[in-house]
């Protein structure tokens, strides 16, 4: 149709088809966004019976389950690159504009990434269209964001974020049929560094790496985090952060925004 955009429209230089350009960012991405386990395993129930499995968004391979038959869909090249050796076969495609035909897969996937898709109901649509069984989607609520302390030192990250991840019921509304959302609790030794998976461990957001690969840091002026590291830092020196937060490094888990959300026909 006149003016509809293509796949190729939805591009940065790096292939990146969100606001993000995972050519600058996402370089060592793979480093500090590791699948969690729990997640997996909520994930696979989410999955049922599957055997075949479309993976959109796919980006260095979090929470591809093992023992599907997987085809990942990811635009960056950078993110592209990060896949380890012997994981799934990835074809460069955008969320709005799949290169398969319908019902090709069992059940789709979708981790941290419909915040990244320039138009959500299409990219929901398509994921619904070559998808016969559930449509699985890991993603945060924007209205829970704020329960993070990070909202205290760095709330232009928080507003950020929030401003960029699709509402809750905007999601129910594009997968249409059946629909469930589960809140996922964040361990304290999460090994996918999301910004609340730090919780319990503010000293990690430190590191200027761990930041950048949450990519609302990249959408604001440097001197936020330059403000954010001497904030922090000098609350965990004289001990400001652990009198207000200190229980949360014991804390087992966070009942944050991490949502599981599955749409079934």
């Amino acid at each position: 149709m006149p003016g509809e955009k293509t796949g190729t429209d939805l591009r940065s230089a790096d292939g990146s088809a969100g606001d993000a350009d995972y050519g600058v960012i996402g370089v060592d991405y793979a480093r500090y966004r590791r699948p969690e386990p729990a997640f997996d395993a909520a994930i696979a129930d989410a999955l049922g019976d599957a055997r075949t499995l479309v993976n959109i968004g796919a980006g260095a391979g979090s929470y591809e389950p093992m023992g599907l038959d997987v085809t990942a869909v990811e635009p960056s090249a950078a993110m592209r690159a990060q896949r380890p050796i012997g994981s799934a076969p990835v074809v460069d495609a955008v969320a709005e504009h799949l290169p398969f035909s319908d019902d090709a897969f069992d059940a789709a996937l979708a981790s941290f990434t419909v915040h990244q898709w320039r138009d959500l109901r299409a990219g929901l649509r398509e994921a619904r269209r070559v998808t016969v069984g559930p449509v699985v989607i890991l993603t945060c609520d924007p209205a829970a964001l704020r329960s993070s302390w990070l909202n205290e030192y760095a709330p232009e990250v928080i507003a950020t974020e929030a401003g960029r991840y699709p509402e809750i019921a905007d999601i129910r509304s594009g997968l249409g049929g059946v629909v469930t959302v589960e809140a996922l609790p964040i361990p304290l030794n999460c090994t996918d560094g999301f910004s609340e998976a730090y919780y319990g461990r503010p000293e990690a957001l430190l590191d200027s790496g761990a930041r950048l690969a949450n990519s609302a840091w990249s959408f604001l002026d440097p001197t936020v985090g330059e403000r954010f590291q001497r904030a922090l830092s000098a609350d965990l020196t004289s001990g400001a952060w652990d009198a207000r937060h200190g229980h949360l490094r014991t804390q087992p888990s966070f009942d944050g925004s991490l949502r599981l959300i599955v749409g079934r026909p």
